[in-house]
């Protein structure tokens, strides 16, 4: 693994130990916890709350009204936060949530962010740094949805979601959702997705059990990303 995503996820760790120890937010924080299939996140309450997510798994997501196609711009888990952009430009985002699995957040004024964001060091480098890859998230995404057809942007999502664990490669956050999940990730709908993947099988580069996805060969999944 990169040294830059160890330092990432120490910093991580470290915030979100200490605000789930209430120590950077004593009184008004507030504990939350929803089912699958829950809508969490109203844009409205965006505006006054900013949001950590301690466990579980959120999407974030448009809709076509028009085709009923389905975007999601974010896949937000442990580590993650919600929503960056209302705090720092006081709009609101008519975005759509839905809890994937069984979710425990944490609700926390804005204006206790905005002073941690003042005053508290560590916390102020852990947020810019979070910024900037919600940042490139969105402009890799443009690129990818601009240039790359299905099947590259499903190799670069397995890249992007993969970590070299004990020398073994593992899909993490996505394994397990479901095809329709997967294809609104990347801008396409489940039959389409569903050719990809069974391409990947083929290939020796996925495997498929149990509803979940497992990398076989990772390094051919990279090799793939050249071609």
């Amino acid at each position: 693994m990169d040294a830059n995503i160890d330092i990432a996820n120490s910093s991580q760790q470290l915030i979100l130990k200490q605000i789930e120890d209430s120590a950077l937010v004593v009184s008004n924080r507030k504990d939350l916890y929803f089912s699958k299939g829950d809508d969490p996140l109203s844009y409205a309450d965006t505006l006054n709350y900013f949001y950590f997510i301690m466990s579980g798994k959120i999407k974030i997501y448009q809709v076509d009204l028009q085709s009923s196609k389905e975007q999601i711009l974010y896949l937000l888990s442990y580590g993650d936060m919600f929503d960056v952009v209302s705090l720092l430009d006081k709009q609101p985002n008519e975005y759509l949530s839905e809890v994937l699995e069984d979710t425990h957040i944490i609700q926390v004024p804005l204006r206790d962010v905005e002073r941690m964001i003042s005053e508290d060091v560590r916390f102020r480098q852990y947020f810019y740094h979070y910024l900037a890859q919600q940042l490139k998230s969105m402009e890799d995404l443009a690129v990818s949805l601009s240039f790359y057809d299905v099947y590259q942007r499903v190799l670069q999502l397995f890249a992007k979601f993969t970590e070299m664990i004990d020398n073994k490669s593992q899909l993490k956050v996505i394994d397990n959702l479901n095809h329709e999940d997967l294809a609104a990730m990347i801008g396409t709908v489940r039959k389409v997705l569903n050719r990809s993947l069974q391409r990947l099988k083929n290939d020796g580069i996925i495997e498929i059990s149990r509803k979940k996805i497992h990398i076989k060969n990772f390094q051919k999944l990279l090799d793939q990303l050249d071609v």
